[in-house]
Parts: C-alpha cells; sequence; structure tokens
C-alpha cells in the first residue's frame, strides 16, 4: 500500500469560536494543494467522501453493504443540515472537520461506507473497513504479534486426578470450545510467508483489526491552528462533531447470529459467563480475552483469583466469629458490666461539661456483649492469619500471571507500546538520546517537567488536606452531637429504659457520624475523580500504561485518606489524648475529646467498616447495574420507529451506553478499597472477608453482565499484568500488618485483659490466690473526686449533676489521696511494656513468614519459565531456518547467474 506522505492546507474563514479557528488538513497522495478561504468544501478535487448505501435489511450483517468487506469501526454522527437549535455557522464548521477528517481516513487507505439511521434520519453510521496492505502494514508498525505455526507444547490440565471432581464447575468444552496454541512474533511484511496465514480473512481476528482501526483513527489529522495539530477521533468525539465511535458487538446476546460464518461470541459469553445460571462455573478466560482483549482479560481474571482465596480468608473469618459468638457467655467482665451488683454500682463520670449526666456502667451491657464477639483470642488469630494469608494471595497470583502473561502471548509486550496521540501532539522539543545519538521530540524540557510534577503534586496535596478537613469537621460534629445525645437518650440513672439498653450515646453518636461520614466520602470521591483526570493530563505520560499508572496512583491515595482516613481516627486516635475528667483536653479549646466505650473503641470501628463497605457496595451496585439499564430503557423509550428485528448491528449498538476509556479503571479501584478493608482493619471484623467473597461473586456476573448487555464492545487492548495496582496491593498488605498489630493492642482490650489475669489478679498486685479474670472492671476503671477540677479557666462542670463525690473513668491512674494521684500507676506502664512487646514480636513473626513465603515461592513457576524458554528457542529456529532458506535460495540464484557470466565470457573469446 502507498502511504500518504503530503498534506492539503484549506485555510477557514469562521465568524465565531476564535480557539476553533484553524487550517483544516487534508492528506493527498502526491500534491499539496493550497485551497482559497470560501466555498464549501466538498467541491475541491481532493476532497474525498464516503460512499452513501441504503441498510440491505440483514440486522446481523457484520460486512459493508457488498457483503465482502467487514466492518472493523463505526462513527457515528449527526447531519449538521439536519440539525435543530443550533447555530448555521458551528454546523458549517463542524461540517468541515468531519469531512476533512473522513477524506484523511480514506487517503490513508481506510474505506468508509455511510448509511442514514433506520429510526432517526437524522443520524449517520460511518463503517470502516481496513484492507489486507493496511492490517499488515500497521501490525508491522505497532509489532503486533501474529501466529508463525501451530504450538506442540503438551499442555498438562492443572487438576489431575481431579478434573472429574471440577468439570461441572467449569465451562462447557463442547460449548466453548478451547482456543488453538501458536509459536507468535512480531509481525513483518517482508517475512509475511513465515506467518501461519490459512486464509487471509480470518489472520487478524476482530480484535486485532479494531485495534490497528482505532490506532490510525487515534492518530489522523484534521486540523492545524497555531502550528498545533489537532487530531484523533477521541477529540471529535468529545467537541461533539461525532456522537460515538465503537467496535461491534458480533450478534445479540441472547440470540445466536442468523449468519453461519458468525461465531456469536458475545451470546457465548452472555451465556456461560454473564448468565446468573452459570454463577457457580468458572470464567471462560480465554474468549473474555480473545472477544475484550487482554486488558479486560487481565481484570476478571484477577478478580476470580482474588475471589477464589477470599473462600480461605472467609471460612477461618466466620471459624474465629464463631468461636467469639459462642463464647461470649464466658466473657468475665462482660458479665461484672452486666452485673447489677457490679457494673450497676459503679458510677461512671460524664464524658461532656455540664450538660452530661452521670451514668451507670451497666447501660453499656448490651454492647460489652456484642465486643466479646470481636474482641476475643480468636481475632488474634485471624489477624495473624490474615498477614499470612495476604502474602499467600500475591504470591500465587504472580505465578497465576506469569502463566497467563505465557498463554496470553503477553511476554515481551513492553515492545509494544505506543505513545498516547496527546502526547505526540505536543512532542515540539527536539533532544539528542543519550543511547542512539539521534534527534528525538520530547512534549517539554526538564525544567518544564519539573514544574508540572511540583504543579500536580501541589493539587493531589490540597486535596488531601481537603480530606483531612473534613475528616476532622465530622470529628467535631461527633464532639458536639455526643452532648445532644447525652442529655436526651439516658432517661435515668439505672438504666432500665430500653432505649438505653441498645443506643447509647456513643452508639448514637458512632451511627450518625459513620452515615455523615460515608456521604461525604461519595460527594468528595465525585469531585476528585474529575480532578485527578485534569491533573493527569496535564502531566502528560507518554504511553497510555504510564497515563493509567500515574491516575491510579493519584486516585488510590485519595481514595485511601478518603476512604479509611475516619476509620484510622477510632481505631488509633479516639480515647487515646483525653486527659482525665480533673484535666480534660479540649479541641479547639471548646470541645472535650470523646472517649471511648468502657470496653474500647473496636465495636465502634466494627460499626464503622460494616457501614462503610456494606453502603459502598450497595451504592456501587446501584450504579453498576441500575443506571446503564435505566439509561437504555429510556433510549428503548425514545426511539420512535421499529423493531431490532430491522435494525441493523451499528445501530442497535449505539443505543448501548459507552464504556469510557477509564471504566475498567474504576473497576480495580473498588476492589483495591475493598481488599484495604479486608486487610487493614481486619482485626476489629472477621466477617470482612465474608462480606467481600459474597459481593465479589456478585460483582464478577454483574460486571459480566453490564459489558455483554448494556455496554458498547470497548476497543480491545493488550496488557500483561494488573499495572500499578500490584503494587499497591503489596504496599497494604505491608500496612496491615502494622495495623492490625496497633489494633490488638491499643483499639481493643485484648492486651490489659492479658496482663491483668498473668500479673495484676495475683499476689503482689491483685488478692487472688489463682489467675483468673474476676474483679478485671473494677481494677480497671480509676477513680476520681469530683472536687478535683483543675482547669482554673473552665468552672467544674460536675457541679450540680447531683450529690455525687466520686466517679469512675477509663484510665489507669492512680486514686485521689494518693501521694502521686492521678498520676499513670503502675498498671499502666505494665500495660505500655505489654502492648509495645506484643506490637513488636507479632510484626517481626509475620513480616519473617511473610519473607520465606515470598522467597519460598518464585514468581514465575519452573514449568511456566520452561515453556518461555521453549517457545522462544523454538520461534527463534523457525524463524532462522526460514532466513538461511530464503538466502540460501538467493545465492544459488546469485551464483548461478555468476557462473552463467564467467562461461558465457570464456566461451566468447574463442568464437571470436
Amino acid at each position: 500500500m502507498q502511504m500518504m506522505t503530503r498534506n492539503v492546507l484549506l485555510n477557514m474563514e469562521l465568524e465565531e469560536d476564535d480557539d476553533e479557528d484553524g487550517d483544516i488538513v487534508l492528506e493527498n497522495l502526491d500534491q499539496t494543494i493550497v485551497c482559497p478561504s470560501f466555498g464549501s468544501l466538498e467541491n475541491q478535487q481532493d476532497f474525498r467522501t464516503p460512499e452513501f448505501e441504503e441498510f440491505n435489511g440483514k440486522p446481523d450483517s457484520l460486512f459493508f453493504t457488498d457483503g465482502q468487506r467487514r466492518i472493523d469501526f463505526v462513527l457515528v454522527y449527526e447531519d449538521e443540515t439536519k440539525k435543530e437549535n443550533n447555530k448555521k455557522g458551528t454546523n458549517e464548521k463542524q461540517r468541515r472537520k468531519r469531512q476533512a477528517y473522513e477524506s484523511n481516513l480514506i487517503c490513508h487507505g481506510l474505506q468508509l461506507e455511510a448509511t442514514r439511521s433506520v429510526s432517526d434520519d437524522k443520524l449517520v453510521f460511518v463503517k470502516v473497513h481496513a484492507p489486507w496492505e493496511v492490517l499488515c502494514t500497521y501490525a508491522e508498525i505497532m509489532h503486533i504479534k501474529l501466529p508463525l505455526k501451530p504450538n506442540d507444547l503438551k499442555i498438562r490440565s492443572p487438576f489431575g486426578t481431579l478434573n472429574w471432581f471440577t468439570k461441572v464447575l467449569r465451562v462447557n468444552e463442547s460449548v466453548i470450545k478451547p482456543e488453538q496454541e501458536f509459536f507468535t512474533a512480531p509481525f513483518e511484511k517482508s517475512r509475511m510467508n513465515d506467518f501461519y496465514i490459512l486464509d487471509r480473512d480470518s489472520f487478524f481476528n476482530p480484535a486485532t483489526r479494531s485495534r490497528i482501526v482505532y490506532f490510525i483513527l487515534s492518530r489522523v489529522k484534521y486540523q492545524v491552528m497555531n502550528n498545533v495539530s489537532k487530531f484523533g477521533i477521541n477529540r471529535l468525539v468529545s467537541s461533539g462533531i461525532y456522537k460515538a465511535a465503537f467496535p461491534l458487538h458480533d450478534c445479540q446476546f441472547n440470540y445466536e447470529s442468523e449468519d453461519p460464518s458468525c461465531p456469536s461470541e458475545r451470546y457465548l459469553l452472555y451465556r456461560e459467563w454473564a448468565h446468573p445460571r452459570s454463577i457457580y462455573k468458572k470464567q471462560p478466560l480465554d474468549l473474555i480475552r480473545k472477544y475484550y482483549g487482554e486488558k479486560i482479560g487481565i481484570y476478571f481474571a484477577w478478580l476470580g483469583y482474588y475471589t477464589q482465596m477470599l473462600l480461605l480468608a472467609a471460612v477461618v473469618g466466620v471459624a474465629c466469629f464463631l468461636y467469639g459468638y459462642l463464647n461470649q457467655d464466658n466473657c468475665t467482665w462482660s458479665k461484672e458490666v452486666c452485673d447489677p451488683d457490679i457494673g450497676g454500682q459503679i458510677l461512671m463520670c460524664p464524658q461532656c461539661d455540664k450538660l452530661c449526666p452521670f451514668w451507670r456502667l451497666n447501660i453499656t451491657c448490651e454492647s460489652s456483649k456484642k465486643l466479646c464477639i470481636f474482641d476475643s483470642f480468636g481475632t488474634l488469630v485471624f489477624a495473624v492469619f490474615m498477614g499470612v494469608w495476604v502474602t499467600l494471595f500475591l504470591e500465587f497470583w504472580k505465578r497465576r500471571q506469569a502463566e497467563l502473561e505465557y498463554e496470553w502471548d503477553t511476554v515481551e509486550l513492553q515492545h509494544e507500546e505506543q505513545p498516547r496521540p496527546e502526547y505526540e501532539a505536543q512532542c515540539n522539543h527536539v533532544v539528542i538520546n543519550e543511547i542512539t545519538q539521534e534527534e528525538e521530540r520530547i512534549p517539554f524540557t526538564t525544567c518544564g517537567k519539573c514544574i508540572r510534577i511540583t504543579l500536580c503534586a501541589s493539587a493531589v496535596l490540597f486535596w488531601i488536606l481537603l480530606i483531612i478537613a473534613s475528616v476532622i469537621g465530622i470529628i467535631v460534629y461527633r464532639l458536639s452531637v455526643f452532648i445532644v445525645f447525652s442529655t436526651t437518650l439516658p432517661k435515668n440513672i439505672n438504666g432500665t429504659d430500653p432505649i438505653q439498653k441498645y443506643l447509647t450515646p456513643q452508639m448514637a453518636t458512632s451511627i450518625t457520624a459513620s452515615i455523615i461520614s460515608f456521604i461525604i466520602i461519595m460527594i468528595l470521591n465525585t469531585i476528585y475523580e474529575k480532578v485527578a483526570i485534569m491533573i493527569t493530563n496535564f502531566e502528560l505520560p507518554r504511553t497510555q500504561t504510564d497515563y493509567e499508572n500515574s491516575l491510579t496512583m493519584k486516585m488510590f491515595l485519595f481514595q485511601f485518606v478518603n476512604y479509611y482516613s475516619s476509620c484510622f481516627y477510632i481505631a488509633f486516635f479516639k480515647g487515646k489524648f483525653v486527659g482525665y475528667p480533673g484535666d480534660p483536653v479540649y479541641w479547639l479549646g471548646k470541645y472535650r475529646n470523646e472517649e471511648c466505650d468502657p470496653g474500647g473503641c473496636l465495636l465502634e470501628l466494627t460499626t464503622q467498616l460494616t457501614i462503610i463497605m456494606g453502603g459502598k457496595a450497595i451504592w456501587n451496585n446501584i450504579q453498576e447495574v441500575l443506571l446503564p439499564w435505566v439509561m437504555n430503557l429510556i433510549g428503548r423509550y425514545k426511539r420512535v420507529s421499529g423493531s431490532e428485528k430491522i435494525t441493523p448491528r451499528w445501530e442497535q449498538d449505539y443505543h448501548l451506553q459507552p464504556m469510557g476509556r477509564l471504566g475498567l479503571f474504576y473497576e480495580y479501584l473498588e476492589m483495591i478499597i475493598q481488599f484495604g478493608f479486608v486487610t487493614l482493619f481486619v482485626a476489629s471484623f472477621p466477617l470482612a472477608p465474608l462480606l467481600a467473597l459474597v459481593n465479589n461473586i456478585l460483582e464478577i456476573r454483574v460486571d459480566a453482565w453490564k459489558l455483554t448487555t448494556q455496554y458498547r464492545r470497548m476497543v480491545p487492548e493488550k496488557a500483561r499484568d494488573i499495572g500499578a495496582w500490584q503494587p499497591i496491593m503489596q504496599g497494604i498488605a505491608i500496612l496491615a500488618v502494622v495495623t492490625n498489630a496497633m489494633i490488638i493492642a491499643f483499639t481493643s482490650d485484648m492486651i490489659p485483659r492479658l496482663v491483668y489475669y498473668w500479673s495484676f489478679s495475683i499476689p503482689p498486685y491483685g488478692e487472688h490466690t489463682y489467675y483468673t479474670m474476676d474483679g478485671y472492671i473494677n481494677n480497671t476503671l480509676s477513680v476520681f473526686n469530683i472536687t478535683d477540677f483543675k482547669n482554673a479557666d473552665k468552672e467544674n462542670p460536675y457541679i450540680g449533676l447531683g450529690n455525687y463525690t466520686l466517679c469512675r473513668y477509663r484510665d489507669f491512674r492512680n486514686p485521689p489521696g494518693h501521694p502521686q494521684e492521678y498520676k499513670h500507676n503502675i498498671y499502666y506502664w505494665h500495660v505500655i511494656a505489654a502492648k509495645l512487646a506484643f506490637i513488636i514480636v507479632m510484626e517481626h513473626v509475620i513480616y519473617s513468614v511473610k519473607f520465606f513465603i515470598s522467597y519460598a515461592i518464585p514468581d514465575v513457576s519452573k514449568t511456566t519459565k520452561s515453556k518461555i524458554k521453549r517457545e522462544k528457542y523454538l520461534t527463534q529456529k523457525l524463524l532462522h531456518e526460514s532466513h538461511v532458506k530464503d538466502l540460501t535460495k538467493n545465492m544459488g540464484l546469485l551464483i548461478a547467474e555468476k557462473m552463467g557470466e564467467v562461461v558465457d565470457n570464456n566461451v566468447r573469446p574463442k568464437l571470436e
């Protein structure tokens, strides 16, 4: 194919929208023509337009009207001459840009055919076909790996003798047949005979054809303004010149295609993957990869593997929960809280100034019983288990990912990726490459890059500070509303009111604050998504992978602070810096710092996690299921004429919802945030893996249902791994060990209870003759004399609240009258030492196990390494033998020709 090398610039005379003024670019074969600034473009002799054809009445057809040329892409626009309520000048400008763009597509070798909509006469569908020469040329440019010969390596089944058992879980191979394996190599036109070409029509599969056409569509120019080229279908769609651009689904999702040559892969995916009856089956990953591309395939492979691993974590978590539930009746300290003769006689100090009353400890009876379920020895075992589990998951996923890289032929993918069109458009600076010593263009200098990085980092920091400000606002809300609940909820001091039994001021404050926190999280999340995309666009990464990795880090950093900040506050800050009733700590000089329940803040952390995880799952399902379904329902309702039977394939797909370039990014983000909840705070909520497991089983099928039924087909993209999400998960896994150790040490009361049991229940500190938990509550609540209020700037808040002289509070301090009254006692220092020792021991043990597991389990299995080396050897051998054969053939011809010349020269003198 002869590629186009010249441009035709047509000067446009525009009355409005100065920012859109510029020269229209028309690419021509052999000459440059400067056209006048007046007249319509279609009158120019170098302008090329697609052929208009009527719909042939075949709704399942994937070909042009001639039935021979396959439709590789579809562009949709609204006829400018039939637009309503628009300025004439604007329509004319858009028409000229579109026509220039289509002309340049034709000049690049693509073939276009236009057809008007069956249901809306204003819509025009431009079908794009890439001929064989175009496909070959761009396959070489894009370094696409294509089949050389069938793969003769034997692949053993991973299930072995369990095949009979796992057969019911696998996809029926008679319905979805296994793909034939090939040895592959980057395509070269000069070596076309080396490749396994049985049929030109099937050598490039539909996904590869769409990739190549999209590559061209993204780089064809249509306008030059101030020496800056404007190009690409994405810009044209975003500016409204085109309404949509997408590859076609091969059939309807609920019916097979009437065309016998069509494999109806969409229907197979819906039937064997997205349908609810297939919820127990393994995913057909090879067909997903073939139809949607490796990028979507690797996401579903990761999600499926994560869900499988969650099964083990969920089983252990449920076992630990049941252990706590079944042993809650043996919880001595909870019995003491509920005992009218112990907890009912302990008068607790007010938790706020003036408005909060004195209260009896036994009003927290119900919450103490619930706390026994989660704050048990089983929680410690589960936290240690999850530290090991997350390492096993990450290491085994690396191995699985390496297998997929080999099977899906993405081992050397980094050599294939091309720069983004937006990056290429800004490459105006020329530098010398240090390696090649050749000139190359870059978008900005080193100084400019530093300025961009500084501005982007400042913007991200500003938004993180904004989230922290919102967290502080929630804290202020908790402090202020706690006063309201304290004055309205308790009806009497004995705690006999049913409301007091279940809804304490602490619980009411926690629930309302968690709900408000969740609402603020979702609002900030929606706003920051747009801001993060703007920042990343300004940063201008080179490739699509670099773009997504940069956006991933920004979004996750924000989401980390957004989702987890309230949990970190409850786990590690609430109730830790409150002082004591005689000298309390105040926020902003006004609000007294809030305290935990007598049993600690663990139950409140569990409540926070439950609300955020549950609310997030419900919200995401509403967004993912109801929103596209309702939008498509509205679209079908608005359609005026015709049924789907007489509507062409391209028009049916147009009325589906667009997925968006970052659609998969949000799916990853949702799962990684969940992964953080499952690992970072699992010590407070052993049922988190079970909730995640149930959610993920539904998530896989919901995502599959969306892709196959509600969304247009995405442009297939290559990917060798899950990108920046892998190091993010590794960072979460390392942090999870620290957070869970600190939750057990500082948030739960496990360490104080163990210290009391082993040291302070027996002499010299205790009065019992044997190890016991009896007396724990009385010995771990300090005593305060209400006349000992020390803040001279404030009036004593306890005077006038009742005829009481002493009250109890949660801390380890000496009683009034002691030589060091209200100073931390010996119990406090024993507990602090035990907590620090526990954190150090637990972290070192788990980190040692993690290191050993990481070392013992290689990232790539020995079998996969052998397969990769074997395939590389055979591929090189095949190409080398082919090259030697061609060289020998050429040398033989050359030698024969030379010999002929020598003989001719030797014979000629004799004849003379």
